[in-house]
Parts: structure tokens; sequence; C-alpha cells
């Protein structure tokens, strides 16, 4: 019941237009301020790291391998990833484009983040995130999903767009 009316009605996305400007926002900002503040992730991966240990470790260890072995020495990669990510999902949760995919991604940063061992706002963000998530299309109905979606859709069916897998 609540799940159709998420995904369903109007008034639905009125809320969710809401929610999703408010992440959005929260998203964008927070990359804007890396980007324009000089971020520089490896502080922030070492202290991760260091939680994993101690009596009761904040960062799981498989976590904190993932960490010390990929991320730590791809430091800079992160540091465009991260700024870029958050500014480009919330961008895209402003606008309402892509809707679903770019609330999915902003999740995934929320759980990097709590793995990492930080809460902040992640958690809620996360709870708000799964309401765009089971709402689907409905979450971009007041944006530019409204538009783009019915049209890349039209052109699947047209067949437009090359959606087999050839063997080379």
């Amino acid at each position: 019941m609540v799940v159709k009316w998420l995904r369903e009605h109007i008034s639905a996305s009125a809320i969710l237009t809401v929610i999703r400007l408010y992440l959005g926002y929260s998203w964008m900002t927070a990359g804007w301020g890396k980007i324009t503040g000089g971020f520089e992730s490896a502080g922030f991966l070492q202290g991760a790291i260091a939680k994993s240990s101690g009596d009761h470790p904040a960062v799981s260890g498989w976590w904190a391998s993932f960490l010390e072995g990929f991320a730590l020495p791809n430091a800079e990669l992160f540091n465009f990833i991260v700024s870029w990510g958050e500014f480009l999902v919330g961008i895209a949760l402003i606008l309402g484009i892509f809707t679903t995919f770019s609330a999915l991604m902003g999740a995934i940063m929320n759980f990097a983040f709590m793995f990492s061992g930080t809460t902040s706002t992640n958690p809620q963000m996360v709870l708000l995130t799964f309401f765009i998530l089971v709402a689907g299309a409905n979450a971009g109905k007041f944006g530019a999903d409204y538009y783009v979606l019915p049209y890349i859709r039209k052109m699947i069916k047209r067949g437009n767009v090359d959606t087999t897998i050839t063997n080379s």
C-alpha cells in the first residue's frame, strides 16, 4: 500500500520532490566545498584505517584492508571521485534527472562514509534516499525525468538505441 502510493500518487511526488531537493542541496554543497576547498582524502582514509583496531573497532577489517590497499594509494583519484561525485549527485537530484540512479550513487557514498566510521548525517540521508529509491520514476516526476525518461523509453522501443550485445 505504501509502496504503491510512493510509486504512483502525485502527492507522493510532491513530498519526494522536497526530499530530493534537500538531499540534492546537501550533496551539492558538500561536493562544492570539497572542489573549491582543496579536499584531501588521505587524512580521512588514514583516520578510518586507524579506527579498525582496538577493543571496539568502528571500521571492519575488510573495509580497512580496502582503504589501506586501494583507496589510500589512490588518494588523488578519491579526491576527484568524492568531490565531483557528491557535486554531480546533488545537481542531478536538484534537477530531478536520472533521479533513481543519482539517489543510488548517493546512498553508496553514504554507506562508504559509514563503513569508514563516520556517522554525521549519513544515516538520515540513507533513510530519505530509501524513499526515493522505492518510488522510482515518481520521485523525479517534478523534474527533468518527467521529460527524459519517456524519451529514453520511446527511443529504446523504436530500436534507436542498440541494446544488444554482439560477439567480437
